[in-house]
């Protein structure tokens, strides 16, 4: 079973670690971009909170959640498989939304996808079975494993959040995709989680002083 990031003991050891095998990164967090530990729930209300919150600004993602939220009493597949899509869909979710929440539900009612025991599992074969999920992507797997288990090596190389802030600390003339940033991710094992928490941190810090909102 992997070391979780469940406390800020594991945090600093990963910032520790990440920080002395890399000096950009070392020098970024000395800056200010030290991040918090954040967690959401595990299981299935985690899964479904970052797939309702997919593509949105944080305000839109809190409005469709707290209206889907109201419907989604308890939290689990079998409720939501209940549910109709006229009334998923006037919560403010999208047909494909609604149609990833339905093959979780049914994935994991039928065992195929074993929220509870991802956590013991290696982060690549974890995200292997949520990404065989119909409508989860690596992102979503990767950031249901880095905020719902605290999975400290996993890596969200597709968000653009990340890559922008790499591209800020690295100095580099263009935004790293998914493949450069899986390939610079590397150098971070086993604390890529920790890295990517530091890059998100950075890029939070350069929108303020741009006087952008972060969304």
């Amino acid at each position: 079973m992997a070391t979780l990031l469940e406390s800020e003991e594991v945090l600093k050891r990963g910032l520790a670690a990440v920080a002395q095998a890399d000096p950009v990164i070392a020098r970024i967090v000395a800056a200010g971009a030290v991040p918090q530990l954040r967690r959401r729930p595990p299981g299935f209300e985690g899964l479904a909170w970052i797939v309702v919150g997919q593509q949105l600004s944080t305000a839109s993602a809190a409005a469709i959640w707290g209206r889907l939220r109201s419907l989604f009493e308890p939290p689990s597949p079998e409720r939501l498989l209940q549910l109709p899509d006229e009334e998923l869909r006037a919560a403010g979710l999208s047909a494909g939304k609604v149609r990833t929440l339905r093959a979780a539900a049914s994935d994991v009612i039928a065992g195929n996808l074993p929220l509870e025991g991802l956590h013991d599992l290696p982060v690549d074969e974890a995200h292997r079975l949520l990404t065989q999920v119909k409508g989860i992507g690596p992102w979503t797997a990767d950031v249901y494993l880095l905020f719902c288990l605290g999975h400290p090596d996993a890596f969200p190389s597709g968000d653009l959040a990340i890559q922008e802030a790499a591209r800020l600390a690295y100095g580099l003339a263009l935004r790293p995709d998914a493949r450069q940033m899986e390939a610079m991710a590397e150098r971070w094992r086993p604390w890529r989680g920790v890295a990517a928490k530091v890059l998100w941190a950075h890029y939070r810090i350069a929108r303020a002083r741009e006087g952008s909102p972060v969304v």
